[in-house]
């Protein structure tokens, strides 16, 4: 049996795209009734499915994140487990602070793909940004202008076969931006698709801690006063001048009729932190793909980044990236924004990028290991991954901690969906706060922990 089957039947799918567009279409890739895309099979050729499974980023037929970066990348960059290939690794973030306040951490993902567009490399950016099928989809942006606009990070289930689409075969050049599953299936499709790959030039990756679907930006929105059928826009990120980089807020703004005129539609902000949702470990709305993914820093991108989440840069509210370059002609624009002043780049080793992502690699390697170890006693298929099962990698209650977020997690589609239906907000927040209160009660530190974190503190208040 093709595996993308099982991918699909496993509800594994992260709905990219991929298998669309390598087939024609024989494969459809559309939003569900959850807020997610998915694939749907029920109608393709066997041929179809052969050519899905090997572009589809969790099928067995594909080849791993290795394989495809010893493939396209030089032998002679330096490699570590945790990050994959490199050639740098530094914090960074734009030095004019008036271009950070727009931008979600330190703004280099946007002057990247602005350098290698006014420098000739690319003509174009294929990336998410607002408008077209929901509030958010992947776009064609040709300017300055366009990818200032359309900067910021986007939370938000998306696929890219439309966009691919509309290039395909026009003779020009782009990069691609994506989260790591999205630029390891566009890396497969360059393999099936000889135009295709004359046109991706540059895979720009996206640090990602898992994908939400629609709903995520809904449930943040309803609790701000603007209702899923009045919601205009989002912004999942509004710094806050002075504040530590992680305590943004959530902006929605509704439709211009729902509010009698295009001059009241303001936005509404709250604290990301006091909205229901919010915790980005309590993992609402997260795709089951997201479950079965072992690549943290886009191993197959030309350059990755994401959040320096380290204490030294963290306090600092304008943002700071985490930046890994696996490409020569990106690493020269960076070499030179720094060498004009434009971009402060302070060099970290492969160790404290990982630790920028501490949270990300739990869940991806013991995460991972465990829940492989559970579906496989429980005989359900699972992708084969870089992580081996292990039911024993963590303790008893790390163990069911990781169970209670992945029930949190599936249940949050269903009962939210329940929610819209019905128009409730409050039937929400009812029946998923005791799934959230059985989490953090795995989540809250044991006493002996609590114990000698205090231990810990004295110390260092007395050796200060």
């Amino acid at each position: 049996m093709p595996t993308i089957e099982q991918v699909v039947a496993r509800d594994i799918c992260v709905g990219c795209g991929a298998c669309q567009f390598a087939t024609r279409g024989d494969i459809t890739v559309q939003r569900n009734d959850l807020g997610y895309y998915r694939a749907d099979l029920t109608t393709a050729s066997p041929q179809s499915i052969a050519t899905g499974s090997r572009v589809c980023p969790f099928a067995q037929e594909a080849p791993n994140e290795d394989a495809i970066a010893a493939e396209v990348f030089p032998a002679v960059l330096r490699e570590d487990p945790r990050t994959g290939k490199y050639l740098s690794i530094a914090a960074a973030r734009v030095t004019a602070d008036d271009y950070l306040l727009g931008s979600s951490s330190g703004g280099l993902t946007s002057w990247i793909l602005i350098q290698l567009l006014e420098t000739g490399h690319i003509d174009g950016v294929i990336h998410v940004g607002q408008g077209g099928d929901g509030l958010f989809s992947y776009r064609i942006s040709r300017s300055r202008q366009e990818l200032t606009a359309r900067r910021k990070s986007i939370y938000y289930s998306t696929s890219f076969n439309s966009a691919l689409h509309s290039v395909h075969g026009d003779g020009q050049r782009y990069a691609l931006v994506g989260v790591p599953c999205f630029i390891k299936s566009a890396r497969l499709l360059c393999r099936e698709d000889r135009t295709l790959a004359t046109q991706l030039i540059y895979f720009i990756g996206l640090v990602c801690g898992h994908l939400k679907s629609a709903a995520f930006a809904e449930l943040l929105a309803w609790q701000c006063g603007v209702g899923p059928n009045e919601l205009a826009a989002v912004d999942f990120r509004v710094k806050q001048p002075g504040e530590d980089a992680g305590r943004y807020r959530f902006g929605a703004r509704a439709k211009a009729a729902t509010v009698g005129g295009a001059d009241d539609c303001e936005w509404t902000t709250r604290p990301t932190s006091q909205l229901l949702g919010g915790n980005w470990g309590h993992g609402m709305f997260q795709l089951n793909a997201c479950n079965y993914c072992d690549d943290i820093f886009a191993e197959t991108a030309d350059v990755v980044l994401g959040d320096a989440w380290l204490p030294e840069y963290r306090a600092d509210w304008r943002g700071t990236n985490v930046l890994l370059c696996r490409n020569a002609v990106i690493q020269r624009l960076i070499d030179r924004g720094q060498a004009e002043g434009e971009l402060f780049i302070a060099p970290l080793s492969a160790a404290e990028a990982a630790q920028s992502q501490a949270g990300n690699f739990r869940h991806r390697r013991e995460g991972l290991a465990l829940r492989l170890a559970d579906d496989q006693n429980a005989g359900l298929w699972a992708p084969t991954k870089r992580v081996m099962p292990d039911a024993n990698i963590v303790g008893s209650r790390r163990r069911e901690l990781i169970r209670r977020r992945r029930e949190l997690s599936r249940a949050s589609h269903e009962l939210f969906a329940t929610a819209k239906r019905q128009g409730s907000l409050d039937l929400f927040i009812e029946r998923i706060t005791p799934l959230v209160q059985q989490y953090e009660k795995y989540n809250t530190p044991s006493l002996p922990r609590r114990l000698l974190g205090l231990a810990k503190r004295r110390i260092k208040l007395i050796l200060s």
